[in-house]
């Protein structure tokens, strides 16, 4: 039995009490509907004047009742497939999965340890990595590939995540017709437009602009993700103390006016469209000013936007697995093991960011395969407790007795690898193996791993024939780019 199947009454992680989200609920309305959100594309103001939304320029203020119809209509759970249709992700409650982060400007490179920018490549690796570890359960492009044309780019990270892994594709998209060719592939390598709606095996992450605005550019995707039936994560990221107030509360209004006002905007296009609530609520570090990935306020953020994401009864995104180090090193390792535990204890859906230090800005696979480690972990503990008689093991303790030992029973060897976790990388050996065996350090130890995955995994998910005709789309996307 799997952690998405047993009870979480014991294990869990709150930070407001019913009360207080509805306070924080109450708080987004207001706002909605007196200091309202601005919004930056056409079809969109018609759609929110013709519900009875109040439109001054771009600016709008929307009805409560808006907002509880759209809550009314988008679905509590959003499930994505593998791209073998069998069932990968099924997003309700505490079901927790975690992933990779998304397009980032540098990476370590596997064999110097220099940091360089990202190729296309990279894109590949990663996704093929995230194949070989069972404990990661979706891909995202980890780095932005910077040796193809930059307006095509994000087509070029879907085909190299497509090509390499079997799992779920959560994707960016840089505009609507980049998105619109996205889709295409999509439906080609799922056998059709049918075949990708009754089993969609990606979901698209876009976002709003804190403080409450929404761009032509992440509307326009919004409305296409919502006609086309594919699952929308519509993220806010307001930072404490610059985009959003310093406390959280306050800065939790902000996210939420942020992402309802964009699912009202969804559902007015497309009631029943699969939609996807989260996002984090990073503090601006005020004595460096910078974003920190790495800190408890951050942490704390993210649980509140889950518990919220419950509150609502819609499925979650969150993040983890981060830091704020810009090596892989120690610290690295103490925030990413801290945070990924955080969220799962939270029952974030959808868990991404595995894999990324430098404040957001640098990949690093090992510190990827470092995190997959402690995600193991982190399912192991949240399985819980069994207390079936199997488990019990009353007879068998009776049988065994005072003074006797369990370890040659039938009942240890069939139950011993469900109930012990063996983690792949890290140490179990005594020091003398340790040290005969070369005293690795875990860096040294997950390099080497990562290298032996790369070189030695080429899994196979999609035809030669259907290669050829996604190659054939993103090359006619680029002459596409290239005449603009």
């Amino acid at each position: 039995m799997n952690i998405n199947q047993l009870s979480r009454s014991v294990l869990g992680l709150n930070t407001m009490s019913r009360y207080q989200m509805d306070r924080i609920h109450q708080g987004t309305l207001h706002i909605l509907e007196h200091t309202g959100v601005n919004v930056f594309e056409s079809e969109s103001l018609e759609l929110l004047h013709g519900a009875g939304a109040g439109i001054e320029g771009n600016l709008v203020k929307i009805p409560s009742r808006m907002v509880e119809q759209a809550l009314e209509t988008a679905p509590s759970a959003v499930t994505l497939f593998a791209r073998d249709g069998s069932r990968a992700i099924t997003m309700e409650k505490y079901s927790i999965h975690y992933g990779t982060g998304s397009e980032v400007p540098f990476t370590i490179d596997l064999y110097s340890g220099e940091r360089r920018k990202p190729v296309k490549q990279d894109n590949c690796y990663t996704a093929r990595l995230v194949e070989a570890l069972e404990n990661i359960d979706f891909v995202m492009s980890l780095g932005v590939a910077t040796d193809v044309p930059v307006d095509s780019s994000d087509l070029h990270q879907f085909e190299a995540m497509l090509l390499n892994t079997n799992k779920p594709i959560l994707f960016t998209a840089y505009r609507r017709r980049g998105l619109e060719y996205i889709i295409e592939i999509a439906r080609l390598a799922a056998g059709g437009k049918e075949a990708l709606l009754e089993k969609p095996g990606l979901a698209l992450y876009a976002e709003p602009s804190s403080p409450l605005l929404h761009s032509r550019d992440a509307l326009e995707k919004v409305l296409t993700c919502a006609a086309e039936g594919v699952p929308l994560i519509y993220a806010t990221t307001p930072m404490l103390g610059a985009t959003a107030p310093v406390t959280m509360s306050g800065a939790l209004v902000v996210a939420n006016a942020e992402i309802l006002s964009g699912l009202v905007i969804h559902q007015l296009k497309a009631k029943g469209a699969p939609f996807i609530y989260g996002g984090g609520i990073p503090p601006m570090h005020m004595g460096t000013s910078i974003c920190s990935y790495g800190g408890p306020e951050r942490d704390r953020g993210c649980i509140s936007l889950v518990e919220l994401s419950r509150y609502y009864g819609l499925p979650s995104f969150t993040t983890a697995g981060c830091t704020d180090a810009h090596s892989f090193d120690q610290q690295a390792g103490m925030e990413a093991g801290f945070s990924l535990l955080i969220a799962g204890l939270a029952g974030g859906n959808l868990i991404h960011n595995l894999g990324y230090i430098g404040i957001g800005m640098i990949s690093c696979l090992e510190h990827l395969l470092l995190c997959s480690e402690a995600v193991g972990a982190v399912k192991h503990l949240l399985r819980g407790v069994d207390t079936s008689d199997e488990h019990l093991a009353l007879d068998l303790i009776e049988k065994v007795g005072p003074g006797g030992h369990f370890l040659a029973e039938e009942h240890t060897m069939k139950h011993f690898r469900r109930e012990l976790y063996f983690p792949q990388t890290l140490n179990r050996k005594n020091y003398d193996v340790w040290l005969n065996e070369g005293s690795k350090t875990f860096g040294q130890a997950a390099n080497e791993r990562v290298r032996n995955i790369l070189d030695n995994r080429h899994p196979v998910y999609i035809s030669p024939e259907t290669k050829n005709e996604i190659q054939e789309i993103v090359s006619r996307r680029d002459r596409e780019v290239a005449r603009d």
